[in-house]
């Protein structure tokens, strides 16, 4: 490709070739699909919540199966210990030590229901998640590029369960909510599970490819309006301040900060490109709003009180 415009073309070419690839094992979840996707080619990570039996897990495996990229699931438990996940010194038949890398030495990590785990070991993604390496016996070990995690989370069974901290959650990119599929979509699933019909997911993007897109993402030109815009409505979330709106001191006890104006730009950026765009919009601000305030906000005892959710919040502020 000569220039950005070319690129820019291919990526929304490319992200409507993976939908279809995509489509042809998950029937509905667009909007799913379009979130993750769009976390992927914004560098971002993405927490997935749903009730059991919504394909999560089957959603970003295809999503794997898709990108020409390694890819290593981690189910997370009570007693998983930390090197379970990023790996640990062993000694080998010359009686020396030698790390052995574990699971998170991957382009993707599935980290199937996170919220099992203790603390200790929720705490072994952050360094992944932020520098792209992790840390054993004071050495440094850079992970591969791309690297992305999507994890998933099950809101129902709260018992056994650990609660990500707020400063986990804050390096996903998106919280991303998962429906029922509706009468004419579970038609479907049904009769595609249940019979010996298995299809296959061709290949669409290698790594070098993924990356060139992130680098195109950055580079979008965005207006000065775009940014005051996004910059405004994540200053409208946090009480007490400034700028802060009448429904924000009523309802929240903290919100978001500046990680979400960052990932409201970028995520603008890369909605724009996917829809054919050259530079984004407030709308396109407001696509990937409500899944990136979603977790940053924390309500007060009146709004769970009046059982006023945090998607309400945000829709009343956008």
């Amino acid at each position: 490709m000569t220039n950005d415009k070319e690129a820019a073309d291919a990526l929304a070419a490319s992200f409507r070739s993976l939908r279809q690839e995509i489509g042809k094992v998950i029937v509905g979840q667009d909007e799913v699909v379009r979130l993750v996707l769009t976390a992927v080619f914004s560098q971002g990570h993405s927490l997935l919540v749903g009730v059991p039996g919504l394909a999560k897990t089957l959603l970003i495996q295809t999503i794997a199966d898709s990108l020409d990229l390694s890819f290593n699931r981690i189910q997370f438990t009570p007693d998983l210990m930390p090197s379970d996940i990023v790996g640990s010194e062993t000694m080998n038949q010359q009686r020396d030590f030698q790390f052995v890398k574990g699971p998170v030495f991957a382009n993707i990590i599935l980290a199937d229901e996170i919220n099992r785990t203790p603390p200790k070991t929720q705490a072994a993604l952050l360094e992944s998640m932020q520098e792209y390496a992790v840390t054993v016996a004071g050495k440094r070990y850079p992970l591969s590029r791309p690297f992305f995690v999507l994890a998933t989370q099950n809101p129902i069974e709260q018992e056994g369960t650990y609660p990500l901290p707020e400063a986990q959650l804050d390096r996903f990119m998106f919280n991303i909510e998962l429906g029922y599929p509706s009468y004419a979509e579970e038609l479907s699933i049904v009769k595609n599970t249940t019979s010996n019909t298995k299809q296959t997911v061709n290949k669409v993007l290698h790594a070098a490819e993924i990356q060139a897109y992130q680098e195109l993402v950055r580079r979008v030109p965005v207006a000065d309006n775009v940014v005051e815009y996004a910059v405004n409505l994540v200053q409208k979330t946090r009480p007490n301040t400034e700028r802060a709106a009448p429904r924000t001191n009523q309802l929240l006890e903290w919100g978001a900060g500046p990680r979400a104006s960052q990932h409201l730009i970028v995520g603008a950026k890369c909605n724009a490109l996917l829809n054919g765009k050259y530079s984004p919009d407030i709308e396109d601000v407001r696509a990937v709003a409500v899944p990136i305030l979603r977790h940053r906000l924390v309500r007060n005892f009146k709004a769970e009180a009046e059982g006023i959710g945090v998607e309400q919040i945000v829709k009343e502020l956008l």
